[in-house]
């Protein structure tokens, strides 16, 4: 008996016939920050960085994985391949705070003046906002690592009118004890070349607007307990060691994009020490 290839379609074992039947290959997905994409063993996550050839996926407890790019992911239940996401060619015009990005920029010989914030954590973000502005104007920011000795610490510098000081204080709110030794030093020898100002804040972690963590609202933790650990417990997240509240740090500065992912009260608070650090200084 003779096969009649034609009433077949051609020859079913030709390369092209093989070729056909091939499925599509999945589309190429750029693996953008806070994508969320599934693997086909059901582990769920949200794209927060790209390391080395892999992806680092966050799921909803905080916890992050690193997977290879590539296939075997699933977006809106579709397989997709992973790829990097395209690297942007043209320089931003505007900095991270909002500000006009200056080209080409070399900083400037730091200022005399400074810049004091409470802790690591509020100088790391202050730097991630407004680094570019600084190294503009040539301004340091440095940590206290606490208030308690703001007085001694506002003396020892010894500010003038060509060397000021601005201090960015946590909670600084009516009746606090941050209020009452920022009033301390208001009413001291130096108060003229020193602008204390302050966030309603308990830590400066609360600046960064929920929404950017996928929660409503930062959890309520009662007095006497350890603010930062007592959130993470709350928020089901590590919460027994410094070395979890780092990791939790910087997961949540790493969802800060600009300023746009942090409140207004610390915002202008900023911006006013800048302002106030850099009065009287000419450009270089």
């Amino acid at each position: 008996m003779l096969i009649d290839w034609d009433s077949w379609g051609g020859d079913v074992l030709s390369p092209e016939a093989k070729a056909a039947r091939k499925p599509a290959p999945p589309k190429r997905v750029p693996a953008e920050r806070d994508l969320v994409v599934e693997r086909h063993d059901g582990y769920v996550g949200a794209v927060v960085g790209i390391e080395a050839g892999h992806v680092q996926l966050e799921d909803r407890r905080g916890k992050v994985r690193l997977f290879p790019l590539g296939r075997g992911f699933l977006v809106d239940g579709v397989e997709v391949e992973l790829v990097p996401p395209a690297v942007e060619r043209s320089a931003p015009t505007r900095t991270a705070s909002g500000s006009r990005a200056v080209e080409g920029l070399k900083a400037r010989v730091a200022l005399p003046s400074r810049i004091l914030v409470e802790g690591t954590h509020d100088a790391e973000l202050v730097e991630q906002v407004w680094g570019h502005d600084l190294r503009v104007e040539g301004v340091v920011v440095e940590p206290l690592h606490g208030v308690d000795d703001l007085a001694g610490i506002v003396a020892e510098f010894a500010p003038t009118a060509t060397r000021r000081l601005g201090i960015l204080v946590d909670h600084l709110v009516p009746g606090s004890k941050e209020t009452r030794i920022a009033q301390t030093v208001e009413r001291g020898p130096h108060a003229a070349h020193v602008r204390i100002v302050g966030h309603p804040f308990i830590d400066i972690w609360q600046a960064v607007k929920p929404a950017r963590l996928g929660i409503e609202r930062w959890p309520d933790v009662p007095r006497g307990e350890g603010w930062k650990q007592g959130t993470l417990k709350r928020l089901g997240m590590p919460h027994g060691s410094q070395e979890d509240v780092a990791r939790a740090w910087q997961r949540i500065r790493g969802r800060v994009r600009d300023w746009n992912d942090l409140e207004p009260a610390l915002l202008a608070r900023v911006e006013e020490l800048i302002d106030f650090v850099t009065t009287g200084h000419s450009g270089g």
